[in-house]
Formats: C-alpha cells, sequence, structure tokens
C-alpha cells in the first residue's frame, strides 16, 4: 500500500517537475506558421511575430516579453529576454547589477567582485531595422524556439551565463509594410520589388542616423534599453547588404573608427567577430568576412552603444531578392575595397562563396549560427565581461577628472532657448546627468552666471558627452603612407551644441568652486516661468530666434489666432526683439487658446497689453504643398517629420500627379525636397552622363513629372507661386527652362506662346570635384545677409550641413528676372565640424538664394535646412521661406 502510494507520488511529482518548461508541439514554427521562417517567397510580418512569441511567452520560463515603446505607427514594441529559468526569474535584480556596474565608479573591490559573480553578460540584439534587410527578423522564430526548448546540449550553459535580449523588429511599421508589399507583388513580374516610399512613417533607410537626435519613437525606445534601463554590456545590430557582395560582415570594423572609445571595446570586438567568424565557417558558411567596407567612426553602425562602453557590433548578411531566391555568377560578386581588393581568400574572408543560389534561408542560417556564435563567446567570457563594464566606468569618471576637458558649459542666455531647452532633455534621454550653476562664478577670466548649464565628463558615459559635444575632426587615415585616403562609409559631423547655433565653452580642468556651485537640473527641464498669461495682458512677443516660436505662431495660425510680425526690433526695457519676431494677440473668444499655446512653450515669452503702438506685419497660414517620389526619399520623409513637428500644415504631390495636365497645384507653396533630378523629371536613377539604372518599382510608382511637369512647376512660380528647393533638387531649375501658356487674341483664337529663359544661377560642383574639392557631409560655415525676410532669427553666421553639392554661381539676369544672394560661404576657416578637402574652392560662393521669376520667387538652398532632423540651427531658414 505504502510503495504505491510513494510510486504514485512521484509519478505525479515527476509529470509536474517534466511539463515545466514544455512547450506544446504546436508552436515549433514551422507547424504553427505553416512553413519553415526562411522559405522561399515565404514572409511572417510584425502581428505574425509578436502573436507567436507571446505565444511562446505564455508557455516557456526561459522567456520574458515586456513591452518597450511603440512606433511612430502606432504598434507596440517588444524586448524579449531568453535566459535560464533561473535568470528569468532574478531578472529585475540582475539588471540592478548591470546598472551599478554601469553606473557606479566608487564600488569597493569586494562588492564589485560579488556583482560580477553574481551577474550574467546581457546580450542586446536589435533585428532588421531596415525594413527590407527581412532576414533576422524572420530568423527570430526559429532562434527563440531553439533557445527556450535548448536544442542544442550547450545551450544550457550559455543560458546559465548569458541574458539575451531581442528585439524581434527594430522597425515594426517597415516590416509590416515591406511584407505586406512582397505579398501583394508575389507571383507577378514584379515579385521581390521594393517597398513605394519609405518603410517608416518618415524616415526609411535613415532610421539608424537618428541614435544622437532620439527624434523618433522607435529610435527612443531601443536606446532606452541601453541608456537608462537595462545596460546590457553587449549589443549588436542585424543588417543586410547588397546581393552581390560578400555573404556576411562579421566584426570588427574598417578604419577609421570613433577616437573617444576605449581601446578595450574594439578589442573586445575583435574577440566576439573572430569567434564568429570562426563558428560560421566551421558551420559551412562560405563567404563571411572581417575588418570589411564598415566603419564605426559615425555614430549609426552601432548605436551610441559604444561611446557608452558596451561592445556595440554590426553584422551584415548578403540579401536574395526580399524572400526570392537569387541566383550570382561567380563573376557577379563584387567587393568595395576597404578591407578586400578582391573577391579571394584572404586574411579577411578565408572561405570565400564560389556563387550560386542565393536565398532568404541561407540568410536565416547565418543569421541562426551568428547568435549562436554570439551568445557561446559571452558565455565564456562572462566574468570579464562584466569587470570590464565596471572598469571603464571608473576609468572615464577618472579621465573626466583628469583630462581636457573636464565640463562643457553652455549659458542660460542663448538667442535660441527652446533649442537649449530641447538639448538638456536630449542628453537626459541618453543617461547623461545635467547640472545648474546655483551662483555666478569666475573660471579662467570667463564669467558664468547662476542657471548656466554644466554637463561635468566625469561620467560613465563620458565618450558620449565628448563625442557630441565637440566638434568632430575626421581622423584621416591612409592606405598607405601617403596614398589614399580611407574615405568615411557616412556623415562626418554630428556636434549637438554647433548644429543647433548654441553657445558653449570647454572648462579644460576641474574647478572646486564650480563642482560646489553645481545642482542637477529638474527633468523635464523648461525655462518658462508664467503658468499662464497675466491679469490684464493679453499679447504675446515670441522672439524669432527661438525655433519654438515659429511651432507656436503655426499652432496659433491653426487655430484662428490673429499672428503679426516685426519688420524692425523692437525693444521693451531690458527685452528686445529682433526683426522678424512675432506678436499673438488674444480676444475675449481666444483667450483661452493662447493660454494653452503659452502653456505648450518651453521658454518665457514676453506679455504686454497691447501692439497698437508697433509697425507690424500680418501672418498668414500659408497653404503648402510637397513634393515626394514614390522612391525611398528619406530628405523628404524628414522634412514631413519637421513639418508636423512644427504643426504646418501640408499636403503632399506625387511626380505623376504633377505630370498629369489636369491637375493643378492649388498652394502657396511648394517645396522639393533634395533628390535626384533624374528622378524627379524621368523616375529614374541616371548613372554616369548617359546611362540609367532602371527603377525597381512597379511602372505605376516609377514615373517622373516630364518636361511638362516640369513646365507645371514654372508656370506655378510665374504666376505667384513661391518654390522652395534645396540640395540636388536645385539641378531641376538650372540650364534652358521654358513655359508654354495659352492666350486668346482679338479675334477670340487661341494661340500658344512659349518662353524660354535661364534663371541667374548655375551649379559648378562637378568643376570644383575635379579640382579637389570632397565634402562627405560637414558642417560648413555660413554667413547670412541680416534682417531679410528669409533669415530672420538666424545669427550673422551659422553652420549648414553640407555634401559639396551642388555649388552655386549666381549671374546677371535676364529679362523678368532677380536675386539675392542671402547666404555664403566666407572667404577662408569654412569647415566648422567633420572633413573637407580643398574648402578654399568654395571660398564666398552662395549658398542661399533668392530669385523672383514673373509674380514669383524661387528659394534655393545648396545645402538641406532640416537634415535629418539634426540641424535646428538652420530650421527658420525653412520656416522663413513658408512665412515671408
Amino acid at each position: 500500500m505504502h510503495k504505491k502510494f510513494f510510486l504514485f507520488t512521484f509519478l505525479i511529482l515527476f509529470a509536474i517537475v517534466a511539463g515545466q518548461g514544455q512547450i506544446s508541439d504546436n508552436l515549433e514554427p514551422a507547424r504553427y506558421f505553416g512553413f519553415q521562417p526562411g522559405t522561399d517567397r515565404e514572409l511572417i510580418d510584425y502581428n505574425q511575430l509578436i502573436t507567436y512569441l507571446m505565444k511562446l511567452d505564455e508557455q516557456s520560463p526561459r522567456m520574458q516579453m515586456e513591452e518597450i515603446g511603440v512606433s511612430p505607427l502606432g504598434k507596440k514594441m517588444y524586448v524579449v529576454f531568453i535566459s535560464s529559468e533561473k535568470n528569468i526569474e532574478n531578472l529585475e535584480r540582475l539588471g540592478e547589477i548591470n546598472r551599478k556596474l554601469a553606473l557606479e565608479a566608487n564600488l569597493s573591490d569586494q562588492e564589485c567582485s560579488q556583482l560580477i559573480k553574481e551577474g550574467k553578460v546581457f546580450v542586446l540584439a536589435t533585428l532588421s531595422m531596415h525594413s527590407e534587410e527581412v532576414g533576422p527578423s524572420q530568423s527570430a522564430p526559429l532562434i527563440v524556439w531553439n533557445l527556450i526548448n535548448l536544442q542544442k546540449p550547450e545551450m544550457k550553459d550559455w543560458l546559465d551565463q548569458v541574458v539575451y535580449m531581442m528585439v524581434p523588429s527594430h522597425n515594426p511599421d517597415g516590416m509590416q509594410m515591406v511584407v505586406e508589399n512582397y505579398r501583394k507583388y508575389k507571383g507577378t513580374k514584379y515579385e521581390g520589388c521594393s517597398l513605394p516610399g519609405v518603410y517608416h512613417k518618415y524616415v526609411g533607410h535613415d532610421n539608424n542616423r537618428d541614435f544622437i537626435s532620439l527624434s523618433q519613437e522607435d529610435t527612443r525606445a531601443i536606446d532606452r534599453l541601453f541608456s537608462k534601463k537595462w545596460f546590457p554590456q553587449v549589443m549588436i545590430e542585424k543588417h543586410q547588404m547588397g546581393a552581390t557582395d560578400v555573404r556576411y560582415f562579421a566584426p570588427p570594423p574598417h578604419d577609421p573608427i570613433a577616437e573617444n572609445v576605449d581601446e578595450a571595446i574594439w578589442n573586445w570586438m575583435r574577440v566576439f567577430g573572430s569567434a564568429m567568424a570562426k563558428d560560421m565557417t566551421a558551420a559551412g558558411l562560405a563567404g563571411v568576412t572581417q575588418e570589411y567596407l564598415f566603419d564605426d567612426y559615425w555614430p549609426g553602425s552601432t548605436e551610441t552603444a559604444i561611446w557608452k562602453n558596451m561592445i556595440g557590433m554590426l553584422t551584415e548578411c548578403a540579401s536574395a531578392n526580399v524572400a526570392s531566391p537569387v541566383w550570382i555568377e561567380k563573376n557577379e560578386i563584387q567587393v568595395d575595397g576597404k578591407g578586400l581588393g578582391e573577391y579571394k581568400k584572404s586574411i579577411n574572408m578565408p572561405m570565400p562563396w564560389s556563387g550560386g543560389w542565393w536565398r532568404l534561408g541561407d540568410i536565416v542560417q547565418y543569421e541562426i549560427e551568428s547568435t549562436w556564435s554570439l551568445l557561446r563567446t559571452a558565455s565564456v567570457y562572462r566574468a570579464d565581461i562584466l569587470k570590464l563594464r565596471n572598469d571603464l566606468c571608473r576609468k572615464e569618471v577618472a579621465n573626466g577628472r583628469s583630462q581636457s576637458p573636464a565640463y562643457y558649459i553652455l549659458p542660460v542666455c542663448q538667442p535660441d532657448q527652446s533649442e537649449l531647452v530641447n538639448l538638456v532633455n536630449l542628453l537626459n534621454e541618453h543617461g547623461i546627468t545635467i547640472y545648474q550653476l546655483a551662483s555666478d562664478i569666475k573660471i579662467n577670466g570667463q564669467c558664468f552666471h547662476e542657471g548656466d548649464i554644466v554637463i561635468p565628463l566625469a561620467q560613465p558615459f563620458r565618450p558620449f558627452i565628448k563625442e557630441v559635444m565637440e566638434k568632430q575632426v575626421f581622423p584621416e587615415r591612409h592606405y598607405t603612407p601617403g596614398g589614399e585616403m580611407i574615405r568615411p562609409y557616412d556623415i562626418t559631423t554630428w556636434s549637438l551644441p554647433l548644429h543647433r547655433s548654441l553657445k558653449c565653452s570647454e572648462i579644460p580642468k576641474t574647478d572646486s568652486l564650480l563642482d560646489a556651485s553645481l545642482m542637477k537640473v529638474v527633468i523635464p527641464y523648461s525655462l518658462r516661468k508664467s503658468p499662464s498669461i497675466p491679469s490684464g495682458k493679453n499679447t504675446v512677443w515670441l522672439s524669432a530666434t527661438n525655433n519654438g516660436s515659429y511651432a507656436a505662431v503655426f499652432t496659433a495660425l491653426s487655430g484662428g489666432l490673429k499672428v503679426e510680425r516685426t519688420s524692425t526690433a523692437v525693444t521693451f526695457g531690458e527685452n528686445t526683439f529682433p526683426a522678424g519676431s512675432f506678436v499673438i494677440s488674444a480676444g475675449k473668444d481666444s483667450y483661452d487658446a493662447l493660454n494653452r499655446l503659452i502653456q505648450s512653450l518651453t521658454y518665457e515669452p514676453f506679455f504686454s497689453d497691447n501692439s497698437e503702438h508697433f509697425l507690424l506685419q500680418p501672418v498668414k497660414l500659408p497653404s503648402v504643398v510637397l513634393v515626394e517620389s514614390w522612391f525611398h526619399e528619406m530628405d523628404a520623409g524628414w522634412t514631413r517629420y519637421v513639418l508636423d513637428q512644427y504643426h504646418i500644415p501640408y499636403d503632399i504631390i506625387r511626380l505623376s500627379e504633377l505630370a498629369n495636365p489636369k491637375k493643378e497645384i492649388t498652394a502657396d507653396i511648394l517645396i522639393i525636397p533634395d533628390q535626384d533630378k533624374s528622378v524627379l523629371m524621368e523616375g529614374k536613377y541616371k548613372r554616369g552622363s548617359d546611362s540609367y539604372m532602371t527603377a525597381d518599382y512597379p511602372p505605376e510608382y516609377a514615373k517622373g513629372m516630364g518636361k511638362e511637369g516640369l513646365e507645371k512647376v514654372l508656370r506655378f512660380m510665374n504666376k505667384g507661386g513661391r518654390i522652395v528647393a534645396w540640395g540636388r533638387s536645385v539641378s531641376l531649375f538650372e540650364g534652358l527652362l521654358e513655359i508654354k501658356e495659352k492666350t486668346t487674341g482679338k479675334d477670340k483664337t487661341v494661340q500658344e506662346e512659349k518662353e524660354e529663359f535661364v534663371l541667374p544661377f548655375r551649379d559648378i560642383s562637378e568643376n570644383l570635384s575635379k579640382a579637389g574639392l570632397v565634402c562627405p557631409g560637414s558642417l560648413m560655415k555660413v554667413n547670412f545677409l541680416p534682417d531679410h525676410p528669409l533669415t530672420y532669427g538666424m545669427p550673422s553666421s551659422a553652420g549648414v550641413f553640407y555634401r559639396g553639392r551642388p555649388a552655386i554661381r549666381t549671374f546677371v539676369p535676364g529679362f523678368d528676372m532677380d536675386r539675392r544672394v542671402v547666404g555664403s560661404f566666407p572667404e577662408k576657416d569654412i569647415l566648422m565640424s567633420g572633413y573637407c578637402s580643398k574648402e578654399e574652392l568654395l571660398s564666398e560662393l552662395p549658398t542661399a538664394i533668392l530669385i523672383t521669376k514673373g509674380k514669383g520667387q524661387l528659394v534655393l538652398f545648396s545645402f538641406s535646412p532640416v537634415f535629418r532632423a539634426s540641424m535646428q540651427g538652420t530650421y527658420k531658414l525653412l520656416f522663413n521661406a513658408l512665412l515671408m
């Protein structure tokens, strides 16, 4: 009897224990989705992926999902934690250990050793940020299923030592768009075509270019994981590249590298990357390369992880045709010179791929094997990696006390106080501690005042502070001594104060009096003191120097409030409002609306009882149309983002609509952001002088405006419209142009008149490039015409983001035209941040011109005034162009 009872009890307990962690076979990926992820011509969309992971989360004790934010189009974003059952149960404690090791420089050796003994390595992987690079996210179900079921014997050891943090899709909106687009055309001749437009609400492929500005909601969600909450020690971004490149890029990167990053980070990248190349090659995966093409100088390859003491890495896998297989002939495989001069067996690629079919399933397999290697390496070096995190914390705090600069100080009295507020709150999002002066102080003969913002560099994230607060000096590296310079992969400037036209001082040494005068800034930071309009006042004055004033003005105009603008400077006691400043007035019916507007400000406005004694110009809300092709037009997307952030209503017009003779432009202003002329005119990219690349879109999306569309745009201007264009789009208006107009004679016969003309400028950038000008994306100084309607609120000189083209030269106009140079490069000392070779070739060339033709106006900028929502210092040029 007793034996039967004990046997029965044992069987029940065994069943309970065995049942823990058991997951329904119906959730095996191939069974659940109806196909194995990676199968030719099959894709999982974001909604399906998250639903599947939630089902696994319900059943597996080795997994935990956490919501981390919401995408720009409203999709919930998640991180998936995968580790041992014990680690998942203790996740909050392990996160606290991460925080202490990352941020506490004063831990005792005993406490640090205990934390290292108890802690686990957190490995953060963000998948498929660029949504047409589908493989990483498609591999997610298999990676998760294998790990939580311990499908490989060694996985138990990995998960005992490591917490894997997977963001299954960095860009949920784009993933859903791309999958739906692929399904739409699957089985047609356009199978695998690119998604028309950007795969994001705004920025598309530029989303990894947002990790300093943090303008997008999905970017901020990822940043919070490593800057504010979980502090993982290892981070990897999973990308894809072209189908005819090498099969896989593993760390470390190619030169140049970020010089503010500690050498230990680069050496650990090599440890992980070497293991990855070894493990993947051992698994039979050919074409794995290292130190190739991708540099890690600019903050895009690894988000901002490496500047925050994380071992940050990037992988890139060759692409298929989305989910459709491609056949690659061996002679079609190409390399780009950085790290591989030819596609041959080499130390950077010991086992080349020989060509053949390349499938989504191959990409998935490469992603899975690289993930296993990543976790294996992290588990082997667990204690070393945890120790490294606190070692770097201590080292960077010590460097902040012993090396120059010791502090950055930003005066509270900035021309643009709204951007000072934005900068302080942005730095807080990045995990930086910000202070302000409690009293006036004098340092090295320089006076600073109560309220001035102070950023000490004796902080764990010192490399990040220095990187984004100083001007950039590109580290020139060469392939051979005195030989060709290694060109940067992307841009070369991102200095937050310079890009925002904020005054900032570097203090070289620590100062005890300064330290004693510091008090932490209250977050969210604001300079507005008045909670509402004071009694008896009904008029608000807003300086044109504040970007925030323009946001308030466009909100006021949309809400029907009365807005006026000064044409000269106006002074009230100590308050001086420069030309172009705004006056917003309220009557009895609009007083509450004005009060709400004041509460949205982040700086202190000036109040008066009326504005009748001043000469003011009324401001009207313009109707704005933005030209945006169906190509992956990121600058147009960034422009839409800025317009939305500043509450500027607009409509979008496509190139095919401009080509439609029955559709006229019904607006006051036409904006044409940076885009190739060949795309705008013909709907295809031009290669060289007479060769074209066919568009990767169905024909209805690959249409330019054509000659008729351009003529319509010119007629719009000639009849009184205003066009604002910049960057490559400027070339649309260069050379011989014509307008055809139909007129009715006295005898009622209809005649067509043709006017030919050349607008008074030309682009000389090709000549300058041949003469040696290289400007890959740098901050260049421009002098602006003072008190011009286009430059209201601008300083006399400011930095603009410039890429070497166009380079504008004006000339004396013909009939019915005029031009004014509103901004131009100075004679010398043009480069402010980044890299530029032969800058003297740009000496005194115009950068901003206003052309009049007929009854209309054409505003041309040789630079993007909104570049990647990171050039707040030139936003006002666009806003003024809309309000002139």
